[in-house]
């Protein structure tokens, strides 16, 4: 993204413990793909309960990615209920230190936050995945 003219936006220490100094940078800066922790981005959608609605006019955000931690996606029901699910697309993504971060991804959506399964989505690319039982078989669909 660099190459075709994006900009990468450090974030200080202190703004990130602020959520309100973080939405003013999110919105000074013009961000529009954020990726953050689940337990980050709750604080956002605090921010936005207590602040009121019209955030969403002054967030350029195309594209949030979670990541680092378990999405709870009954904790997206807020945000759903004042944006939608469309813009921003939400992407939960998945993946385990061995795997050098992500494997999975999925598009999160409006009924998603119904549920308190965290749902990882569908292989990136040319990856595969298995799940296999204690003696390294592959499970059969639908038991795991």
């Amino acid at each position: 993204a660099l190459l075709y003219g994006g900009k990468l936006v450090g974030v200080p220490y202190g703004v990130s413990r602020s959520p309100w100094d973080f939405h003013r940078l999110l919105q000074t800066e013009g961000v529009t793909v954020l990726n953050q922790t689940p337990s980050a981005f709750r604080q956002l959608v605090a921010l936005e309960e207590t602040l009121g609605t019209g955030l969403e006019e002054e967030l350029a955000l195309r594209l949030v990615i979670f990541g680092g931690e378990a999405l709870d996606p009954v904790s997206l029901k807020p945000w759903f209920e004042r944006h939608g699910d469309e813009v921003p697309a939400l992407v939960n993504m998945y993946g385990i230190t061995e795997t050098t971060v992500h494997v999975t991804k999925r598009r999160m959506r409006g009924p998603d936050a119904e549920s308190a399964s965290s749902v990882i989505g569908e292989a990136i690319g040319d990856l595969r995945l298995y799940v296999l039982d204690g003696r390294m078989e592959p499970v059969p669909r639908g038991v795991a």
